[in-house]
């Protein structure tokens, strides 16, 4: 992939819901948090017993692991970056393609439905505390505490495109971490939990080829910077094993680069496109400081009035109670709604 020239760039309709000077822009614009901030979160989520089930159900990650990799993280920088309309549009449409992830929980009672919201609180916490964790490990440091407090309300925000209630979002670190205490004697280091996690920290499923000469070290440093953000309960937990030494001596290497990487938008952007090529899109006017065709911010509530979108938790209950009846009652495979339109917006499915 060549270097992107402004020229190239559609602008966004405009700034959607946060902006230029907003601490989103400045956390997620960080190379850290599309890359192993996000890389982390995805593998982080398995532990959670019915989102691990809804992930093995459909067998994606598998099946076309590059194309999920980059269907989601287009979708996560989308909340972030793109405007009103194509985030709503994005929303709305992955609402139906999480509508047919339902079924029996494989080792214990229940079923499992990836619209629940609380597995979806869980996508939204893991993903947003995994992309600070990063930019504050491998990144810039710590943000103030006005700053936090702004970047948790703004979760809160982007949780209205969820079917969870932005009411159950903590604004701020100690909430955040009563959440995940609250959390741990749920989640569950099963066997597709651990075979989702291991899947999911082997680099080459996202990353395109290095050099012959330089893949093995390549691939160890990838795996091995995301696993020293996880805590070590969780390690031990799903069986994953990294010496303190090499936590420790990963960050000033990753420091470093990260940090050189981003003295140039162009470079930043061409290394996302080797992981991510549909979210180059999304992310290239925040960098080249395209500005939008409106230059105005609005909130998730008025953003559904203008373009004609219902609240997620509200939106397709009709088609979500059917594949239910489908899976649970009859037996039968979900059908496959919301699939092949969402390329459009998420990007191909191959």
């Amino acid at each position: 992939m060549a270097l992107l020239k402004r020229s190239e760039v559609e602008p966004h309709e405009d700034y959607s819901f946060f902006g230029p000077g907003s601490v989103v822009w400045k956390v997620w614009s960080y190379p850290t948090s599309l890359t192993v901030g996000f890389q982390r979160s995805v593998v982080v989520e398995e532990l959670d017993p019915p989102l691990v089930a809804a992930v093995h159900g459909t067998q994606g990650i598998y099946r076309r692991p590059r194309t999920r990799y980059d269907r989601t993280l287009r979708y996560f920088a989308m909340v972030a970056f793109a405007g009103s309309r194509e985030v709503c549009r994005a929303a709305d449409v992955l609402l139906k393609v999480h509508s047919k992830a339902v079924g029996r929980l494989p080792y214990s009672e229940g079923t499992y439905d990836a619209n629940d919201p609380a597995s979806q609180l869980w996508i939204q916490l893991t993903g947003w505390h995994s992309i600070l964790y990063a930019y504050e490990k491998y990144g810039p440091g710590k943000l103030t505490a006005e700053e936090e407090r702004e970047y948790w309300q703004a979760c809160a925000t982007a949780a209205e495109f969820q079917t969870c209630s932005p009411d159950d979002v903590p604004r701020d670190r100690e909430g955040v971490r009563a959440y995940f205490e609250r959390m741990r004697p749920r989640l569950s280091a099963s066997p597709i939990a651990r075979q989702a996690m291991t899947h999911l920290l082997r680099a080459d499923l996202v990353l395109p080829p290095a050099p012959l000469w330089a893949r093995p070290a390549s691939l160890i440093v990838a795996r091995a910077l995301r696993i020293a953000t996880m805590p070590r309960w969780m390690r031990e937990l799903a069986g994953i094993r990294q010496s303190r030494a090499l936590d420790v001596l990963i960050v000033p290497v990753m420091k470093a680069s990260f940090a050189l990487a981003h003295l140039s938008p162009r470079i930043e952007l061409l290394l996302l496109g080797r992981q991510s090529p549909s979210t180059v899109a999304v992310v290239a006017p925040m960098k080249l400081g395209i500005t939008p065709r409106r230059e105005e911010v609005l909130t998730p509530a008025e953003a559904r009035a203008r373009h004609g979108f219902a609240k997620p938790a509200e939106a397709y209950l009709d088609l979500r109670a059917r594949q239910m009846t489908r899976v649970l009652d009859d037996g039968l495979a979900p059908s496959k709604q919301g699939l092949i339109e969402s390329q459009d917006t998420l990007g191909p499915l191959a």
